[in-house]
């Protein structure tokens, strides 16, 4: 029988949480260079692959909590209230009533982020990281960096990297109550790496990851190829990260993330979150590494590119993408 997101944290925390005052967080943005697409338990959005990422820096998710002096539990979103029925205010009360449980406390939450929300940037990522460090503080848990990774995971899996900076993996876990599956740090400090990302679209996607990530797993044949791979991509960029080697690292992150939009787009209906101007950004990033740079994208469901490439090719990079979003808030390691 499989265990629900309620059942497996009150079983990992057994003693009532005690009334919060307030509590602040902030997490990151993350980009995965080995993707995760698919789940094996959608309860507790457990991956059928482990993945890796880079954090964004700065770019992310600030969130504060503190009592609500309404009575009632009060969302804002980027200083607006969102209203009580909103699917996001719904869901992030649901989050923390996980927490709470019989605590008698209604709270407000408020959450600024630095990155458009829902447009393909991980904003739900760095989102529930926050949330969760923010409920680790509020409610005094003292959870420690792996069940805090665990927990975020369960509101949105790409959270659970978030919790930290840096080059960061997900373990994809085997347990059913999916508490070996969490993120951990990797010990790895890289100044000369570069991230720069490129804005196509800023709106809300149409099809939400985890609508077309469930699409993907029951329609695309060419879907069963991928675990396989992304576990073999998975071990290639830690074994290029461990001896610096970028240009390995950046064709197998590129080729990860082609060959998961491939199985998007092979579902049905067809899942196609590229735009126009997201073929031909891609067209010039082959065209510069044609001419001897070496430049490499990765996508994740969204139009945008996030480029890779080594800080002594920044002047090059630049000239050929002047739109690139300021290199100098995104740069993990200075």
């Amino acid at each position: 029988m499989k265990s629900t997101k309620a059942q497996v944290i009150e079983f990992c925390l057994p003693d009532l949480p005690d009334a919060g005052v307030r509590a602040e967080a902030f997490a990151p943005s993350n980009i995965a260079l080995c993707k995760y697409w698919g789940k094996r338990d959608a309860e507790l959005n457990l991956p059928v692959n482990g993945s890796l990422s880079i954090s964004l820096g700065s770019l992310g998710t600030r969130t504060e909590i503190t009592e609500s002096d309404t009575g009632t539990d009060q969302v804002f979103l980027n200083g607006k209230a969102v209203v009580q029925d909103n699917p996001f205010a719904r869901k992030v009360v649901a989050f923390i009533s996980l927490f709470r449980r019989e605590l008698d406390q209604p709270v407000c939450i408020k959450t600024e982020n630095n990155i458009p929300t829902a447009a393909g940037l991980a904003s739900s990522a760095s989102g529930f990281a926050a949330l969760m460090l923010a409920l680790n503080d509020f409610y005094h848990l003292g959870l420690s960096h792996d069940r805090l990774s665990a927990f975020a995971r369960m509101g949105s899996g790409s959270a659970s990297r978030s919790i930290y900076q840096g080059f960061v993996e997900w373990h994809k876990g085997n347990r059913a109550d999916g508490m070996d599956s969490f993120a951990e740090p990797i010990n790895i400090t890289w100044p000369g790496f570069r991230v720069g990302l490129l804005k196509v679209a800023t709106g809300a996607k149409k099809i939400d990851s985890r609508s077309g990530m469930q699409r993907t797993v029951d329609t695309a044949a060419l879907y069963e190829q991928w675990p396989k791979q992304a576990e073999q991509d998975l071990q290639t960029i830690k074994r290029a990260l461990a001896d610096q080697d970028f240009e390995l690292l950046g064709q197998t992150a590129e080729h990860n993330a082609l060959s998961m939009h491939a199985t998007m787009i092979a579902s049905w209906p067809p899942l196609l979150y590229w735009q126009p101007e997201s073929v031909a950004a891609m067209q010039r990033v082959w065209e510069l590494r044609s001419l001897g740079v070496p430049l490499y994208l990765t996508m994740d469901a969204g139009p945008n590119l996030k480029l890779l490439y080594l800080a002594e090719y920044e002047a090059q990079v630049r000239d050929a993408f002047p739109e690139l979003l300021d290199i100098d808030i995104v740069v993990p390691f200075g």
